[in-house]
């Protein structure tokens, strides 16, 4: 390897080690980002693949690590207009529409805080019938992001289950929003996992409408609503959500 690589596979290598141990935020990785510039600064003549890689892995860190956007779309724009005769310059203008759309989605889904409304909709499910949020007023709701293919989804799903046979008749009720693409296989998974709750469908996975309006970036995402539709939390795993339910609607 050249010295610019054995450098930064070394800076790396810190980074790598901090984020293993919980320390994922800016102000936790301060003296490594320092190291980043010193590396450029010290290579700062050289407009190479290899010098390019250290400002695209700094970009990279603020973009995918601390969620910086802002930060992120500044040191990009840098990299496109520093190393623009690399291939690491020339991508820069394919990566920074999906790091605005990131962005977006990131800002969007802020927005659903606990406490504020989750926005409704008017749709149909798999079997025809019209679905909306209005319609289960009154009622526990937890809006489920998810699809087939999704391995934590999956393995999610025996909690989610348990949690409705539980708390069903007891007025808790769950609306799937599949990102499945192939109708015929969601409609047999949920048939042999005997979920029977309503799904919304729409056969466009990660370009689904759906995901820009919430911001749904990865997925299982669950929100989960009260009576009024307003966000009571979000992303409750394992026991946390029949523990949620136990103390909305136990003696109910």
């Amino acid at each position: 390897m050249s010295e610019v690589q054995t450098q930064l596979q070394a800076l790396v290598g810190k980074v790598r080690a901090k984020l293993q141990s919980g320390a994922n935020t800016e102000a936790a990785l301060t003296s490594e980002l320092k190291e980043f510039d010193t590396l450029l600064a010290a290579h700062s003549t050289e407009k190479t693949e290899e010098v390019a890689q250290i400002l695209l892995m700094k970009a990279m860190l603020y973009v995918q690590v601390f969620h910086n956007f802002d930060q992120g779309e500044i040191l990009f724009k840098q990299l496109q207009s520093g190393f623009p005769d690399t291939q690491i310059g020339k991508n820069v203008e394919k990566i920074l529409p999906a790091i605005l759309q990131q962005k977006e989605a990131m800002k969007t889904r802020s927005a659903l805080a606990v406490g504020t409304a989750f926005p409704d909709f008017q749709e149909t499910d798999v079997a025809g019938q019209p679905l909306s949020l209005a319609k289960f007023k009154g009622k526990v709701v937890l809006v489920d992001f998810w699809a087939t293919w999704c391995g934590p989804c999956v393995a999610e799903l025996p909690n989610v289950l348990a949690a409705y046979q539980k708390y069903h008749d007891k007025g808790f009720e769950i609306v799937g929003i599949s990102l499945d693409k192939d109708k015929a296989a969601l409609d047999k998974f949920t048939k042999e996992k005997a979920m029977t709750w309503a799904q919304r469908f729409d056969g466009k996975g990660w370009d689904s409408e759906f995901i820009h309006k919430y911001g749904i970036t990865s997925i299982p995402a669950t929100f989960l609503l009260d009576q009024e539709g307003k966000i009571i939390a979000a992303d409750l795993r394992g026991p946390a959500l029949e523990a949620e339910l136990a103390k909305r609607l136990e003696g109910k």
